[in-house]
């Protein structure tokens, strides 16, 4: 129960709210009046028309979801705004179709009205107002989270809502109240369609661990932990980076200047493109102008030549992790340890990690090694004893297209 005198204090403070709320609204209708320009009318139509009235307290057990039509149209006019308009309407949505503030106002002061009657009166009223504070868009985000990329999508729209707040491109107070709708959507249907996960990384944090090999310990206990939280999930793989490829590769193009051999790595048609991009000097040879092209990360922000480089060192990396040996295993650590394991070497990343550390490394190419759990112990015997690789059909055809460009 409240004293009296917090409820006349909160009485008070309660009006003046409400003033000002009052103030607020009619200033922002004059503005809106004066200054509403056909792309607002349009973000208030489409906002009006996808996003449904909250239930009534009454009725929101029963109330039947929102059309599918209303989360896809929301969804593709989401994505049709340009990166300026995004803070406008995202501003819009949590402003005009959050939660009603008159609703709150009211019930905040029945609350205080009821502190003197019977507890399950007071109890009723304290739901009804912590209902009220539901946004009025939150069901459309509950929604959308249902729909085929809903969720992806929600990801998406997080993170541009947590960058306008962070670039001060919008001054509305209203977006943060989105970021914390996330951690409350009803996420329980989407588990249910979860049917992967992704290993990113393993890494010992215990100095008398190192050296002492538990990743395939690791990876089997975290497996029967999922499938036994998620039972629909099926496939297991690693996203994993790719260490000692760039380095690995300067090495190759060196050996093969020095042995005459620089234009096998590359057809014609690639080298010609190398020396227009380069402009290559005489004194300059084409495998020392890629050799210092792929040395920095320029040609990562040039559209032509990522475009350019994409098939070259995909097939190249693919040959680095698939043909490199070290004593008849993979010479790439990484690999080694999956292979060792019973994993398929299944899938290379173009501009998968794009961080300088990534593009330093494996020139921004990560890999995927996917577990299937019926196949790791055949996998596993034919790596350890007779050092077959298993890989799939993409990583294969990169690494046959290597061999025929560098004629082996």
């Amino acid at each position: 129960m409240l004293s009296q005198a917090a409820v006349c204090a909160f009485r008070a403070s309660l009006k003046s709210w409400r003033h000002r709320t009052v103030l607020k609204a009619a200033f922002r209708a004059r503005w809106s009046s004066s200054s509403a320009s056909g792309a607002v009318t349009g973000m208030e139509e489409i906002l009006a028309r996808v996003v449904s009235p909250l239930p009534t307290y009454e009725t929101r057990e029963k109330s039947p979801p929102p059309p599918d039509a209303n989360s896809l149209e929301f969804m593709h006019f989401y994505r049709s705004l340009d990166k300026e308009e995004k803070p406008d309407f995202l501003a819009k949505l949590s402003r005009d179709f959050g939660v009603d503030h008159k609703s709150v106002s009211e019930l905040a002061g029945k609350l205080l009205d009821s502190q003197l009657r019977d507890l399950a009166t007071i109890l009723q009223v304290e739901d009804r107002l912590r209902y009220s504070l539901t946004p009025r868009y939150k069901q459309l985000l509950n929604h959308i989270s249902r729909a085929e990329g809903g969720v992806k999508f929600l990801v998406d729209l997080r993170a541009d809502v947590l960058e306008i707040i962070s670039s001060r491109s919008s001054e509305s107070p209203h977006l943060r109240s989105i970021v914390r709708e996330f951690s409350t959507l009803d996420l329980e249907e989407d588990v249910n369609k979860v049917n992967a996960a992704i290993f990113y990384s393993i890494s010992s944090t215990q100095a008398g661990l190192q050296g002492v090999e538990l990743g395939n310990y690791l990876i089997k206990k975290v497996v029967r932990e999922l499938q036994s939280e998620f039972p629909h999930i099926a496939q297991f793989s690693s996203l994993s980076p790719i260490p000692g490829f760039s380095s690995w590769l300067q090495g190759l193009l060196s050996q093969y200047r020095k042995e005459g051999r620089g234009l096998d790595l590359l057809t014609e048609q690639e080298w010609r493109e190398v020396e227009e991009a380069t402009d290559l000097s005489p004194s300059t040879s084409a495998t020392d102008a890629l050799r210092k092209l792929i040395a920095t990360s320029e040609w990562m922000r040039s559209e032509h030549l990522s475009r350019f480089l994409e098939p070259v060192l995909m097939r190249l990396c693919a040959w680095y992790l698939f043909g490199e040996k070290r004593r008849g295993y993979a010479l790439n650590p990484v690999a080694n340890f999956h292979l060792q394991n019973g994993a398929t070497m299944w899938r290379l990343n173009w501009h998968a990690d794009t961080s300088p550390k990534g593009v330093a490394n494996s020139c921004g190419i990560m890999v995927n090694y996917r577990y299937f759990l019926n196949e790791t112990p055949k996998n596993s015997a034919l790596y350890l004893q007779n050092k077959i690789v298993v890989a799939s059909d993409q990583v294969l055809g990169l690494v046959s297209q290597f061999q025929k460009n560098s004629k082996l």
